[in-house]
């Protein structure tokens, strides 16, 4: 089966420096924040996968000029409402949660009604988290059950809001914070803390945006305004894409790798703090910054004996993204770890809090499984003597990274279906793999 990837070895030592592709994140808000602008703008090391590609091609439906080369994107935006396209409209997001929410935001001024569809996996998720607020806007939706398909109808004279956002979700968040630009005076968020590449992206664009950080929430202000100036942009290298070579290295024996060039924004290094309390060592070099964002290498080493955590649940939004990974850490801890307040989890491509309980015990490792938490009982002795078969109906790409992970670092022989999954995010993970270990098929 071509869609199937198959492992029955562990990973050699190693001693390697690598390039992870462009952050997804900051890829998709660029793309978005280009269009609004009132010219050309560049990217240099934008992600080409899926989500990234789909927000181009739903870009170019709203009638956005694009050339997309090997080494660089160009983006002609027509300034804000600058949108031209024929009255029956479509735009399909694929599998990206990124660009249906984000997207959204800018729709609430669209003049005809647009609709917006998804994958499989995309449509079961929750869309009212975001169309409640941006109704407040006075844009019309029209969902069932608050999912895709959902046909927006914007509003000529969109209004500003005060918004309380609750989850610790940046997309609803970042939505809410698109849809203000179109309003005429100061739109109002109280967030619960997220990743803040829109905030730092907004900065840099001398966007008019007021943050006030408090202890476990930021209050934003924002006032919209008339004109975006283009923005020339390399993305930094994903860390959520890097994390997978991170745990590879802390889990294998008697290896070291250096990831280059990768972006260490605070709000997204939760699983570097978690890895750090769980004794494996780690060091930052070279940082720097860069057009508000923070970029530095990383330096990981393999470490022979884990500690359990007590994960600390204000980590949770930082990570968000790692946490199969960090449940592969746990496994291999000497006793026991708790993570908590973990029901976000649940919310994105598949339910992963659900399939990280399901991989470990299929491995041999008891978990305990609640509603939005999850007890793992390490075994630092751990050996796979079976074959264990992995297939996600919704084909979660880091469901399928995090299977190769463990494949690669605990034994057994294992079937990890739907390999083509990771064109999502990281189609280059299975390469990097294999420049990793040269005998990986």
């Amino acid at each position: 089966m071509k869609n199937v990837f198959r492992i029955s070895k562990l990973v050699k030592p190693f001693n390697k420096t690598i390039s992870i592709d462009g952050d997804k994140s900051l890829s998709i808000r660029w793309a978005l924040l280009a269009s609004q602008a009132k010219g050309k703008s560049k990217s240099v090391n934008l992600l080409k996968s899926e989500d990234v590609l789909n927000t181009l091609n739903c870009l170019k439906l709203l009638g956005i000029k694009i050339k997309l080369l090997n080494n660089y994107c160009e983006i002609v935006g027509n300034g804000l409402n600058g949108f031209n396209y024929t009255k029956k409209l479509t735009l399909d997001a694929g599998n990206s949660g990124t660009l249906a929410r984000l997207i959204l935001g800018l729709l609430v001024h669209s003049k005809n009604k647009i609709t917006l569809k998804g994958d499989k996996s995309l449509s079961r998720r929750d869309f009212l988290r975001v169309t409640e607020p941006l109704k407040n806007f006075g844009a019309y939706f029209k969902t069932k059950k608050g999912k895709l398909p959902i046909i927006v109808r914007g509003t000529s004279y969109p209004k500003p809001i005060k918004y309380f956002e609750r989850k610790g979700s940046a997309q609803c968040k970042s939505s809410v914070m698109l849809a203000a630009l179109n309003t005429n005076g100061s739109t109002i968020i109280k967030a619960k803390k997220s990743r803040n590449h829109t905030e730092l992206l907004f900065k840099y664009l001398g966007i008019p945006i007021k943050i006030k950080n408090k202890k476990t929430y930021d209050l934003i202000e924002i006032n919209g305004l008339k004109k975006i100036k283009p923005l020339n942009y390399n993305i930094p290298s994903d860390i959520s894409s890097g994390a997978f070579f991170l745990v590879l290295t802390a889990l294998s024996k008697n290896s070291k790798l250096v990831i280059k060039n990768i972006n260490i924004n605070p709000s997204r290094i939760g699983i570097l703090e978690i890895l750090k309390l769980m004794g494996i060592k780690i060091k930052i070099k070279r940082q720097k910054n860069y057009k508000g964002e923070k970029i530095a290498d990383i330096l990981i080493k393999s470490q022979k004996n884990i500690v359990p955590i007590n994960c600390p649940k204000n980590l949770n939004s930082y990570a968000i993204d790692e946490f199969l990974l960090i449940f592969l850490v746990a496994a291999k801890a000497k006793g026991i770890s708790y993570f908590k307040d973990l029901s976000e989890l649940n919310q994105k491509e598949s339910p992963r809090l659900i399939w990280g309980s399901r991989i470990l015990n299929k491995m041999g490792i008891k978990t305990i499984l609640r509603k939005d938490s999850i007890k793992i009982f390490g075994n630092p002795d751990l050996k796979i003597n079976k074959t264990i078969v992995i297939k996600n109906f919704l084909k979660d790409h880091r469901v399928f990274m995090a299977s190769v992970i463990a494949a690669l670092t605990f034994g057994g022989n294992w079937k990890i279906h739907d390999k083509d999954s990771i064109n999502t995010s990281f189609p280059s993970f299975l390469k990097i793999i294999k420049k990793i270990d040269k005998s990986i098929d």
